[in-house]
Parts: C-alpha cells; structure tokens; sequence
C-alpha cells in the first residue's frame, strides 16, 4: 500500500469509531471508483469483485441504467415520506411480476435489519391469543438492531436481554451437533425443529434464511425445508422468509425459498434488490399485510422507507434483472464457480468444505480435515494474499464468501478463481 492511502487512514481514524467489518479491517484499503466488477483504490490498483460490495451490486460497480435512473429521479423529487408516486406504482407492478403469486402485498424499507423488524411486527400484531414466541435457527443472522438480534440470542456486551424466539438447528450437516452424516441421520435435525417450534402451540412463526449466509453459506440438504415447511403449515406457524441477502436472484432463483421448496408467507429483501442502494421490500400475503391489526396509521411508514431514490434503483436494477435474463445467468455462472471450487476443494487440504448455490459460495477453512479444527488465520491471510493479488472477498471467522455480480463475464470469472487459488497456495507453502 502506498504513501496515499495510509495517510488517509490515518487522518480518518482520528475519529472514526472502532468496529468496522474484519474485512475492511484487514483490507485496509480507499477505494475511489467501481466499474462493474472492478474496483479501484486511492493509488490506482484495481480488483476484481468477488464479494459485489456486500452482496449488494447484482449489477456491479456503477451501472449505467441504475446511475441514469438515480440521476433522472435527483432531479425531480427526494423524498415525500410515504406518499404516493407513479414509479411506486411502477415498481410494484414489476415486484409482482417476479415474485411469486401469492407475494402480492409491499411495503418499503430502508435496510435489512428494518425490514425484519417491520416483519417482526406484523407476525405480532397478527398472532393469535397464546401465540407469543417465534422460531429462529441457530448461525441465523437478521440483522443487528435490537428485535433482530432477539431473535438468535444475539447478546450484546454484558447484558442479556430476555427474548421470546426459540431455537432449531439449523441444517449445517459439514458441523452436525448430533454428531450425524447426511442422509443416513434422516434429516433429525429438521425433525428436532418440528419438535421445538412447528408443533409448539406457542410459536407463531419461524424466521430464517433458506440458505444461511453470514454463517457461511450453508446450503440445506433436500428435504431439510419440505418437512419443516409442512411441519408449520400443519400447524399454523407462519414461515417468514428472511433473503436480505439472497432475494433478487443470486441464488439462481429469484427468491431462494423456490430453490428449497417452501412457500413464505412473509418475506424480507434487500441488499441487491437496489443494486447497493438502501432499500429494502417486505412482501407478503395480502390477508397479512392488510389485517387491521397489523396495518394501522404509520405501521409501514418510515422516515425514508421507499423513498423515490430507492425506488429509481430498485426498478432499474430489477428491470435490467428481468430484460437480460439474468437469472439465468446466474445459474450459469454458478454451476461454472461450483467446478471450479471444486477443483481448489480436491487441491488443498486447508479447505474442510466448499457449498454454494448460484453466485454465492462459502470456503471453510480448517486447520486439518480430520478435527476440521476452524482456522481463521488462515482464512484472513487468503483474504489478504488475495485482495493484494487484485481479487477482494469477504472473510468472517474462518469462512471466505464469493459472491460476485451477476453481469461477471466467463473470463473474469475464471480469473477471479485462478487469484484465489493462487493466493491459497501462498499461504499454505507460507
């Protein structure tokens, strides 16, 4: 890193408040411009894209449709808090285009975290009498304001703050807590949710993320979902789709659920739904969203919450979506990275396991693969081998997640696999 750059960080951490991601801690880099999948820093050296911001530009770095829809709305109108406007007509009627049937009720949000509390809400205000607690699964992630963070015990500093969610297992068969292997363990850990949440009279919904994310992209086996989904429909648990970070498309489906078979009644998105731009969407069944006890004055109202900015984003980057089938492409791609991973999985001993789905894969590190021992350290020096080899990823823990724009080409692709590897040979022969 150059002159430039550390003094930069240096007249910043002045005052910045400690905390930033592990990623922007160890990357320690400015960056100044992003050109589809490639960014630039402070002293002109580019990399490749391989974390899309933070799962947010499906489109990549400024694309020219967003930027001009962005640029077209900023002239004529900011913000009128909640009121009515032609392009959210618009946009609504594209949202019910893509997703499925029954989704057919929006309301608009800022970010992850708000549009899950705003589902939060409604699960509460719609719940029947005895109904008080919700489901969650362990290694979920909803965000970090205070009822996402309730609902998987998220403990913050020395309080604990008592909350009403109970947790299942999540299905994370490459560190089973029962100690089971897929399939001959009969899916027990789904079973064990059914047991603990689906047939509690008490619980009114599960919260969870059909493909766990930020615990490292953990793919459920078949049948994982199916029965917990049937489990709750049985019994009257609503099942709240939480796809901040897979609705959009990035999973080859434009919602994951599709992917997994189950059918939401609530669900959450955000992050690449705007192309990075914030901006969030709950959709939802009609009953729900329009109850009256879910649905008085100011329920879906919020300071910026489907803003005119937002919504010329989320149109462009969702039109661009729908026109160039990029879905499609994303399962393209996807199927492209998973043999890829594959060979750097058969290579190297240093990763326990690779899984992913469309264009968004996990690397766990370990440090041998009999104990499968996390080796964190590891992960963060392929992090940085990587990102000083011109490829940026997003590390957490001993976890390496890729998830590159949809618009990525075959050959920046290919490239993008061929850093990675070359940068875990580094570190091995370190």
């Amino acid at each position: 890193m150059a002159g430039h750059q550390r003094e930069l960080l240096v007249r910043e951490a002045r005052h910045l408040a400690p905390g930033a991601s592990e990623e922007a801690a160890l990357a320690r880099r400015v960056f100044t411009e992003g050109r589809g999948a490639v960014l630039t820093d402070l002293d002109g050296d580019q990399y490749l894209d391989f974390a899309a911001g933070t799962l947010t530009q499906s489109l990549g770095h400024s694309h020219p449709e967003v930027v001009a829809a962005l640029t077209r709305q900023a002239e004529r109108l900011w913000n009128v808090h909640d009121s009515s406007t032609p392009e959210r007509a618009a946009f609504f009627e594209l949202l019910a285009r893509l997703l499925p049937e029954h989704l057919d009720t929006y309301a608009l949000f800022s970010t992850g975290a708000e549009v899950v509390e705003a589902a939060l809400r409604v699960v509460q205000s719609t719940a029947e009498p005895g109904r008080n607690r919700v489901g969650a699964l362990r290694h979920g992630f909803h965000g970090k304001t205070m009822g996402a963070r309730m609902l998987v015990h998220w403990d913050v500093g020395h309080q604990a703050f008592a909350g009403n969610s109970v947790l299942g297992y999540a299905p994370y068969c490459y560190r089973c807590p029962l100690e089971l292997e897929y399939p001959g363990c009969d899916i027990r850990c789904a079973s064990l949710v059914n047991r603990h949440i689906a047939s509690k009279p008490n619980v009114s919904a599960l919260f969870f993320e059909p493909v766990l994310g930020a615990a490292g992209v953990i793919v459920p086996p078949p049948g994982y979902w199916e029965r917990v989904s049937e489990a709750c429909r049985d019994n009257g648990v609503l099942l709240v789709a939480d796809e901040v970070a897979t609705g959009g498309g990035r999973t080859g489906a434009f919602l994951a659920s599709e992917l997994v078979g189950v059918e939401p009644d609530l669900v959450t998105m955000s992050k690449g739904m705007a192309n990075g731009f914030p901006f969030a969407v709950l959709a939802g069944r009609r009953d729900l969203l329009h109850s009256p006890a879910a649905s008085p004055a100011g329920a879906y109202a919020s300071t910026y919450a489907g803003n005119p900015l937002g919504i010329a984003a989320a149109r462009a980057t969702l039109e661009v979506v729908e026109r160039d089938r990029l879905i499609e492409r994303v399962r393209v791609l996807g199927d492209r990275l998973s043999e890829q991973l594959a060979a750097l999985h058969a290579r190297f001993e240093v990763l326990g396991e690779v899984r992913g789905v469309g264009l968004l894969h996990g690397l766990e590190f370990v440090r041998d693969r009999a104990t499968r021992a996390p080796a964190p350290e590891t992960a963060r020096a392929v992090y940085t081998t990587a990102l000083d080899l011109g490829l940026r990823t997003s590390v957490g823990g001993h976890i390496i997640r890729l998830a590159p724009p949809f618009t990525l080409n075959e050959a920046l692709l290919d490239e993008g696999v061929r850093i990675l590897g070359q940068a875990i040979e580094r570190v091995v022969a370190a």
